[in-house]
């Protein structure tokens, strides 16, 4: 178990992080420059914060007010850096035997280099450096060589930012598999909702040096809460709302009302539907729609559209369906069902522990 609360102010940027992460796989997902690499330096002790407190298993990492401020090397904690900061005059062997430093037994470091060698299919790139490997068995490397540590914690920034399209796709799968087998507890930050969604048990939504949620990762993506956490996880369409009913809001920028599947509170501001949710025979919050602009992508399409009565100062309505499900032309009219629309609420809902044992 992981519990972070710190503040650092870096000229006139401000963290101010406080989250919870037990066993598994916590994704941390914000846009760049919004303080996530800064929040895994001060974990790892790269990074020092002017106050607070991480503790990892019960141990205490940094105390501020306790002045505990452990060094990086006894941590026990594994850091992935973006560009894998392996060492370029050392061999694939001499790299990874850098995380047995420690280990005083020369034939269990050599067990352990082998089983290294083994799990990340290196084997018959010894003696290579790293300037003479692809990308891929570069990231395998500098992951053999964290793990041959033994660490309590997994940290890895940005694991697939410096690969192609195709690379990343793979190695995602051999990730996945490394972090299911891997029994402590994994961070991952990314910008990629893809990215996060299939490696994360729970994400942490960040913006602006801060965690707007923590939550299970569908959860998350079923019921975002907020207008930012919307955003962040894809959500195209999102809309100001006002509270009409129990389980009714008013939007006006659209001229519609909808109805919701969940209740809906006071403080809500907006509504958001992605751009899935609408659907031909839907029948439920169904209205006249007119077609402004279509894109055509590999396998989708995507329709921009308006409502009969939708404000001229507001942005298109996006649709997105499988290239199979298009009509020849477009309907008089879409549905979307109170369950797929979502209400939004400021911000403090969502910010916390949450998610339960995130």
């Amino acid at each position: 178990m992981l519990s972070v609360q710190i503040k650092k102010k870096l000229g006139a940027f401000s963290l101010n992080v406080a989250f919870e992460a037990a066993d598994g796989v916590t994704g941390i997902l914000g846009a760049s420059g919004c303080g996530k690499s800064l929040t895994l330096r001060c974990i790892a002790g790269i990074e020092t914060p002017d106050e607070g407190r991480i503790v990892l298993n019960g141990v205490p990492l940094f105390d501020s007010e306790k002045r505990i401020n452990l060094p990086p090397q006894k941590r026990r904690v594994g850091y992935l850096f973006q560009n894998y900061a392996l060492f370029p005059n050392m061999t694939v062997e001499k790299n990874i035997l850098c995380g047995l430093r420690h280990q005083p037994d020369h034939q269990k470091r050599r067990e352990a280099l082998n089983a290294a060698l083994d799990m990340m299919q290196l084997k018959g790139l010894e003696r290579h450096r790293p300037a003479q490997i692809s990308g891929g068995q570069a990231q395998r490397v500098a992951l053999a060589r964290i793990l041959v540590s033994q660490p309590l914690l997994l940290m890895l920034d940005e694991p697939f930012a410096a690969l192609d399209s195709h690379l990343r796709g793979a190695l995602q799968i051999q990730i996945k598999r490394l972090l299911e087998e891997f029994s402590g507890t994994a961070l991952m930050v990314t910008h990629s909702r893809d990215e996060a969604y299939h490696l994360s048990q729970n994400i942490a939504l960040m913006d602006d040096g801060a965690f707007l949620a923590v939550k299970p990762t569908k959860q998350l993506f079923a019921n975002p809460g907020s207008v930012a956490a919307a955003m962040m996880t894809g959500c195209k369409n999102i809309v100001p709302a006002t509270k009409t009913g129990e389980y009714e809001v008013e939007v006006p920028g659209w001229g519609v009302r909808l109805v919701t599947a969940q209740p809906v509170q006071d403080d809500v501001c907006a509504v958001g539907i992605r751009a899935h949710y609408f659907g031909l025979r839907v029948q439920q919050n169904r209205f006249a729609v007119r077609q402004t602009d279509e894109m055509e992508e590999p396998f989708e399409w995507i329709i921009r559209f308006r409502f009969a009565h939708q404000a001229e100062d507001t942005p298109d309505v996006w649709w997105r369906l499988p290239k199979d499900r298009r009509p020849q032309e477009m309907p008089p009219a879409l549905g979307v069902a109170p369950a797929n629309v979502l209400p939004l609420y400021p911000p403090h809902r969502d910010a916390g522990k949450g998610g339960g044992n995130a």
